[in-house]
């Protein structure tokens, strides 16, 4: 029963996930952000707080950043 719960739980593709992401961010009224998929090793020079998600087993992270207008 644990097996079948874990590959329900598998992690998401890091451009699917990134397009969900996306579009939450969009439902909010954002129009001027950028989202980028980049390693865990660089995510270690990030804000922790710029990071809105992970993928590839949590080799890769999505950071957001939202552009001044």
């Amino acid at each position: 029963m644990i097996v079948a719960g874990n590959a329900l739980a598998a992690p998401k593709a890091c451009e699917d996930l990134k397009a969900e992401i996306e579009a939450k961010i969009q439902a909010q009224g954002v129009t001027s952000y950028t989202l980028e998929i980049i390693s865990a090793e660089e995510a270690k020079s990030q804000d922790p707080a710029m990071i809105v998600g992970s993928c590839n087993f949590g080799r890769m992270k999505i950071i957001y950043q939202k552009n001044d207008r």
